[in-house]
């Protein structure tokens, strides 16, 4: 059962709303293991902020995030937040109203060690290392670009704008991990279609749920190969409902023409396994269809994009269209 019904089109009179705007020092740096912020209730909608994944510490292009940044302080996270009621076994849908660059600025680099095309410590190149770059985009909100220059100036180019929070998550548990990290709890994703006007699904683990966001980016290529988006300072609209009883391994995200499961881990192989297993789950739930049904019409009706390759564990999305969805055979 989709919980789409109660979409965000329009907000209730006596719907809750929190409007918070958190002080650096409120900011976290882990899922799981902080005290929450707030304790909200069921269909809260919070209209709030995200500081970008730099911390705000980048702030000329002069400056080398691994000079600047304090230790740990990476894709820092706005809550988490207490959904009152919400146990193990249920299921927070998040509802993504609007997303808007907080900054007339964005910010990509290449970190070194970290990217798809470099040499780790497990992968054994003779090339030297690439170098710790920055580039600076301009955002042009009415035209719904982002523009940069090459290195010597000497070119430019344009991405259009399309806003999404690299981080969403919950608490995982009995432990802590890192904001760098994606999983079953959601985390860093980077996936694209964490956007306005689509309705992301995380298991709870913990009482609360302990819901957290932030890693704001303005827009990104697939595979984010670089390490990194257009990153950026985000004004985040969103709203949070509760499903009692549902129980959901990993990350589903829906809106009115697809339905989408998200998977993490390496190698790539295993996060696309992850993603295609819980998606011929939900068919089997949605249509009713036997699991070997299922499996051939996921089979042949799959998009599956490789949403990020750069993070402690990759990120593969499968996606359907609603519209292919079994029908009543004649």
């Amino acid at each position: 059962m989709s919980v789409l019904a109660i979409a965000f089109v329009f907000f209730a009179a006596d719907q809750p709303v929190l409007n918070y705007v958190p002080k650096h020092d409120e900011l976290k740096y882990t899922f799981g293991g902080v005290a929450p912020t707030h304790h909200i209730k069921p269909g809260t909608r919070i209209v709030t902020w995200t500081e970008d994944c730099y911390d705000g510490a980048v702030t000329k292009p002069d400056q080398l995030p691994t000079k600047v940044i304090p230790p740990g302080h990476d894709n820092p996270q706005t809550g988490p937040f207490f959904i009152d009621g919400a146990g193990a076994g249920d299921t927070i849908a998040i509802h993504i109203n609007k997303l808007e660059p907080a900054r007339d600025h964005g910010i990509s680099s290449f970190f070194p060690g970290f990217g798809a095309l470099n040499g780790t410590d497990r992968t054994a190149v003779l090339g030297a290392d690439l170098p710790e770059k920055v580039w600076f985009y301009d955002v042009d909100r009415a035209k719904g670009i982002a523009r940069t220059k090459s290195l010597d100036g000497k070119l430019s180019w344009e991405v259009p704008l399309a806003p999404f929070l690299g981080c969403l998550g919950v608490s995982p548990g009995q432990e802590v991990r890192s904001t760098i990290v994606p999983d079953f709890f959601g985390g860093n994703m980077d996936c694209p279609e964490v956007r306005a006007g689509n309705t992301i699904y995380l298991g709870v683990n913990v009482p609360g749920a302990l819901l957290s966001f932030g890693d704001g980016h303005y827009a990104m290529g697939d595979g984010e190969i670089i390490g990194t988006a257009i990153e950026g300072a985000m004004n985040v609209d969103l709203t949070v409902d509760l499903i009692k009883g549902r129980t959901t391994r990993w990350p589903r995200i829906e809106n009115s023409e697809s339905m989408m499961t998200v998977g993490a881990g390496r190698p790539l192989e295993d996060a696309a396994r992850i993603a295609f297993k819980e998606m011929v789950r939900w068919i089997i739930d949605t249509t009713g269809l036997a699991e070997m049904d299922a499996y051939e019409f996921v089979s042949q009706n799959a998009k599956t994009p490789i949403v990020e390759m750069v993070d402690p564990e990759y990120t593969v999305m499968v996606k359907i269209d609603k519209k292919r969805l079994p029908m009543k055979a004649p």
